[in-house]
């Protein structure tokens, strides 16, 4: 892998980014809670998945993982001492509902209470992810989202979260790129719950579309002056050549990564102009489903780490087209062999900001896994802090043009359990000793602090103004 260590240089301020831009720190709840027994909680796909040989990098789990379901007012105190002002979250499906649906378990909703409540006391706005990939496994068990019946299993789930913390959350997201859970966990089976090829892939593209726009609907409803949106994985893809073939390859490529899943929403229907094999999802449609895959968002989140390089191949069915590995590439890489090439944020905010529905474009993710190192109570993570330095300039380049963005998450606020690469890469701002669970600001961190300072410092400024007598 290639990396530099290089600073950026950085003169943006936050208020160059506009007054009521948003700034905050992203996680997700089987990432950071542990906790996967307690109190009631059931088995979710992912507590599943883990027991599985090889499935994840040396077999790790996230059964304790960050321990944020005991440490929550730890990391939330932090957080505020770090200038973080808006905390996004998910809520684990199987703490709330151990079955999936009916019995309602009413320790879980009374630590998701806790959470919600020490955020506000704090002066930390929550932002409420409902699905972040962890599906109840008694609901897999009857082929989660490849069955139809996940309509109202969601509708019973959106509806009890409504119910429950819906007077004090006002800002929602639906779904957590439902291209990687999808695609991930039901074509290539690399992710929970396991499951491969077209047949699984197909239908379930489809449920999440409708859930996507039902969960929308029912927030409407029960929420009021709920803020609501969901969020979509994007890449910038670039043809490795202008080859017809190669500029073919990436157009199929770009269709089922950042156009799968929006355009339905928008009453665009589904691009199967570009990959025809998505007409199958014909077979599952029902009359009413089009309009039913409608919603009229507040905001949509982009979530954006890198772009990826196209070529065209026979030897992959449907797509014809492969990702040439960053590593190949000679370029600049995270651990995740993803290149560094902050310019495809500016690309992906562009794209989206083109859809005419689109009222709104929050980053609700963006970060970096690089090779950290804990030496003397210290993590001098300058790759990190760079990158983010890097990607904020397109953000604003984009901003500066007239691209409706008004907010920036980080991925991630602690370093966590990262999927099937467990916790060999790092993301987080903060470090987490995993053996004593100790955490500790990194460099990154800091400089997230110390740039968010100038901002609470310019409110302070402002309020002591306002409050001056005048005559």
């Amino acid at each position: 892998m290639t990396h530099t260590s290089e600073q950026s240089n950085f003169d943006l301020q936050p208020e160059d980014f506009g007054e009521d831009f948003v700034w905050g720190v992203s996680t997700a709840a089987y990432q950071i809670e542990g906790a996967h027994e307690a109190h009631g909680k059931g088995i979710s796909i992912w507590d599943e998945f883990v027991t599985k040989k090889g499935t994840i990098f040396e077999n790790q789990h996230g059964q304790i993982t960050c321990d944020f379901y005991n440490k929550y007012k730890e990391d939330i105190l932090l957080m505020k001492s770090m200038n973080i002002d808006h905390f996004r979250f998910s809520l684990s499906w199987s703490r709330i509902l151990p079955d999936g649906t009916g019995k309602v378990n009413p320790q879980g909703i009374a630590f998701y209470n806790d959470v919600i409540n020490f955020c506000l006391e704090c002066g930390v706005t929550p932002w409420v992810t409902l699905y972040h990939w962890d599906l109840p496994q008694t609901l897999e068990d009857l082929g989660g989202w490849t069955n139809r019946k996940v309509l109202e299993w969601f509708e019973a789930y959106v509806k009890i979260c409504s119910k429950h913390f819906g007077d004090r959350v006002k800002h929602w997201m639906v779904l957590n790129e439902p291209m990687v859970f999808t695609g991930a966990g039901y074509f290539l089976g690399v992710h929970a719950p396991g499951k491969k090829g077209l047949r699984n892939f197909i239908p379930a593209i489809h449920h999440a579309v409708l859930c996507q726009a039902l969960g929308g609907r029912l927030l409407r409803k029960m929420v009021p002056g709920a803020i609501i949106g969901t969020t979509f994985s994007c890449s910038q893809i670039t043809p490795r050549s202008n080859s017809k073939k190669d500029l073919k390859a990436a157009d199929k490529a770009d269709t089922l990564l950042n156009r799968l899943f929006i355009e339905p929403s928008l009453g665009l229907g589904y691009p199967d102009e570009s990959i025809p094999v998505l007409r199958k999802i014909k077979k599952y449609e029902k009359p009413e489903d089009a309009q039913n895959s409608i919603f009229d968002f507040d905001f949509i989140g982009v979530q954006n780490y890198t772009r990826e390089v196209v070529r065209h191949s026979y030897t992959v069915p449907y797509l014809r087209a492969k990702i040439v590995k960053a590593s190949d590439r000679n370029v600049q890489t995270t651990l995740m062999d993803w290149e560094v090439y902050p310019p495809s944020i500016y690309e992906m905010l562009k794209k989206f900001n083109a859809y005419e529905g689109v009222k709104k474009i929050l980053i609700t993710e963006n970060g970096a896994a690089f090779e950290d190192s804990l030496k003397d109570g210290k993590v001098n993570d300058l790759e990190r802090t760079s990158y983010i330095q890097n990607y904020l300039k397109q953000v604003h380049k984009a901003s500066s043009e007239g691209v409706k963005v008004s907010g920036y998450f980080v991925w991630t606020f602690t370093d966590n359990f990262e999927w099937a690469e467990g916790y060999y890469p790092r993301f987080g701002l903060v470090h987490i000793n995993f053996k004593t669970l100790k955490r500790t600001i990194k460099a990154s961190g800091k400089w997230y602090r110390d740039f968010l300072r100038k901002k609470e410092q310019k409110e302070v400024f402002k309020t002591k103004k306002t409050d001056v007598p005048i005559g």
